[in-house]
């Protein structure tokens, strides 16, 4: 048995599973996207898997094969349903796992998203996370009609305009996140009396105008949910480069990076600092045995008419061999793994039913969940009230 500090766990549930042609798989259920079953029966296999958490994906615009708008290919999944709604579906049919819906900022309201979120807080009693999504293409601006964001190519990424374009969305970012933080912290814990005798259901000095001002937005607030369960839901963020990183360890507590080797992973891990855990995408392709995950591949590649790549670092082989690498970028600096599945169900099922077994043997993982709210699972305290008197 190889004994090492236990990592943490997530899967990223995207449709049919992130290969393009995996709703095609013979057990794939196509017919059932769209429905509630299907996700609540993807978020309860995880859980029995006892990962982490789950992250949703979502966007603004339909899925697409290209970079700079909507395509016109009909042999790949379209449509998707609401993230934070799923999640707060499922979250009843669930006890443990946390639930971490993608809600993109630009083109939305901090209010709205703040009070969702707390929402699904409560409705999961503790369990609510938020992955957060910035847009930067111009279909989607023009879903909205507030702003216009011009038109870029894979070959524009360096393009003086390019850059200032993502320097000002994250930015953006960043004042948003923190006026949803501070939507969150403008009920203090015990705000709500709930007198009846009295008459007095709320205590209005504990609840407190945000008065933020900044470049991009002005929110008075308070918020109409009272203070999330949590205190703060936990805040994660996906990032591939050196301003996202920014702000990743300015305004997260999990930060989702793409490594492609163990150098790259040490480096990633340097450059994003001590702030927020900081987890390794990997999309999986699994099989019991090596040449058995490249023939799915292979396979998927074939239907789809293209090789499969991704922003993250593309896996095939065995739940063990699989195992061996996350230890390996553990070493490196990593705090956990957020594992796309190639394919649902069979490489999530791979996951807590080959990867999870694997991992408990080497005392790398855990046996049941040792808390109950997602912070807690984290190692994430709750923090205090800033608009507490004495808070942080």
């Amino acid at each position: 048995m190889t004994t090492t500090s236990p990592l943490h766990l997530a899967v990223a549930l995207d449709g049919a599973g992130w290969h393009p042609a995996a709703w095609r798989e013979p057990d794939a259920r196509p017919e059932a996207l769209f429905t509630a079953g299907y996700w609540a029966g993807l978020v309860q296999e995880a859980e029995r898997g006892l990962l982490d958490f789950v992250t949703i994906e979502d966007a603004l615009g339909l899925q697409s094969s290209r970079f700079d708008g909507p395509d016109e290919r009909t042999d790949q999944v379209r449509g998707r349903l609401d993230a934070v709604l799923i999640a707060a579906r499922v979250a009843p049919t669930t006890h443990h796992i946390g639930l971490v819906p993608t809600a993109t900022v630009t083109h939305t309201e901090p209010f709205h998203v703040s009070k969702a979120i707390a929402t699904l807080d409560y409705a999961s009693k503790g369990r609510a996370g938020w992955r957060v999504q910035v847009s930067g293409r111009s279909h989607e601006a023009r879903h909205f009609g507030r702003r216009e964001i011009p038109r870029f190519s894979l070959d524009d990424l360096g393009s003086p305009a390019m850059v200032e374009l993502i320097a000002n969305l994250f930015d953006e970012a960043t004042e948003y996140v923190e006026v949803v933080r501070r939507l969150w912290d403008s009920w203090e814990d015990d705000a709500e009396v709930r007198d009846a005798a009295t008459g007095r259901f709320i205590d209005r000095d504990k609840l407190h105008y945000i008065d933020f001002a900044g470049k991009w937005l002005t929110v008075r607030g308070p918020s109409i949910v009272p203070r999330p369960p949590q205190g703060q839901p936990v805040v994660t963020a996906l990032a591939h480069s050196a301003v996202p990183y920014r702000f990743a360890a300015r305004s997260s507590d999990v930060a989702f990076v793409t490594p492609f080797d163990t150098g790259q992973a040490a480096d990633i891990a340097g450059e994003v600092g001590p702030g927020p855990l900081v987890f390794g995408d990997v999309v999986v392709f699994l099989g019991d045995t090596a040449k058995e995950a490249v023939t799915r591949k292979d396979r998927l590649d074939a239907l789809a008419g293209t090789p499969y790549t991704s922003d993250a670092y593309v896996f095939t082989g065995t739940p063990g061999q699989l195992a061996d690498l996350l230890q390996q970028w553990q070493v490196a600096g990593l705090a956990g793994f957020r594992l796309r599945p190639a394919t649902l169900p069979h490489d999530l099922t791979a996951i807590t039913r080959g990867l999870v077994p694997e991992l408990q043997r080497r005392g790398a993982f855990r046996h049941g969940y040792e808390a109950s709210t997602l912070r807690g699972l984290l190692g994430l305290p709750r923090p205090a009230n800033r608009y507490a008197l004495g808070g942080a």
